[in-house]
């Protein structure tokens, strides 16, 4: 459990930092293959762990968790009208160049969007033998959450920075950031773990999620051939980060 929050809150940071030094054009066209890997991969875990996980969990009404996938899908639509796409790593230059913003204010309700939706994805990782898959392959879900975690962190220091006119000031909010799907870990693991396990409450959590993820990783595996031609890089990396949670499985 420790490692796993070690893990997610260094991805955060260290993507965040490599902004620092890394030109946003540059950064871009090298995230570009990793957003295609963490794609597929956030979505194969999704389909093959999370989902059968939750209906798992209530056999007896599975269109239940339909009910919460659908709200997870349709609720992140909404999250990523407050966070801009930021989770795809995209970053609004006319928006961090406001004349009102720049050099001064931070983005909060960008920053709440983004809160909201690490924590709820930190949330789901539960490590207690009553979850079955989602314990068994623990690590190989923090992994997927962490690299889905690197474009939006890079984006995030990117649009701070060119908001608040220096990248010191851009570590507080990075932090906070970063410390959300950590905190969604303890919250389930060590405040309402015995609430979640009981009821369905897990299994709506995990269709929530799913719910998230599926938006998430689709609209990233989209944008990643937008003009529908073939990339061969992408493909690569499309197909690794398939091929490796499929391994995982």
């Amino acid at each position: 459990m420790g490692f796993a929050i070690f893990l997610l809150l260094l991805t955060v940071l260290g993507a965040g930092a490599a902004a620092a030094w890394v030109p946003v054009a540059r950064g871009s066209q090298w995230l570009k293959p990793l957003l295609a890997f963490s794609g597929a991969y956030l979505f194969t875990l999704t389909v093959t762990h999370i989902l059968p996980e939750a209906l798992q969990m209530l056999p007896a009404h599975p269109e239940r968790v339909g009910y919460w996938v659908l709200a997870g899908f349709f609720g992140q639509l909404l999250l990523e009208v407050l966070s801009q796409g930021v989770e795809h790593g995209h970053v609004h230059h006319e928006a961090a160049h406001s004349p009102h913003d720049a050099g001064s204010r931070v983005p909060f309700l960008l920053l709440a969007a983004l809160v909201v939706h690490s924590f709820l994805e930190g949330s789901i990782l539960v490590h207690a033998p009553e979850v079955g898959q989602m314990s068994q392959n623990f690590y190989a879900i923090v992994v997927g959450v962490a690299l889905h975690h690197v474009p939006a962190a890079f984006a995030l220091a990117t649009l701070l920075r060119l908001r608040l006119g220096s990248f010191r000031r851009v570590w507080l909010w990075l932090l906070v950031f970063a410390l959300a799907s950590p905190m969604g870990i303890v919250f389930s693991n060590y405040v309402v773990l015995s609430k979640l396990l009981s009821g369905g409450l897990y299994a709506a959590l995990l269709g929530l999620v799913a719910g998230n993820f599926l938006h998430v990783s689709t609209t990233i595996l989209f944008e990643t051939s937008p003009e529908h031609r073939l990339n061969w890089p992408k493909l690569g990396a499309t197909l690794g980060g398939l091929m490796l949670a499929l391994a995982v499985a």
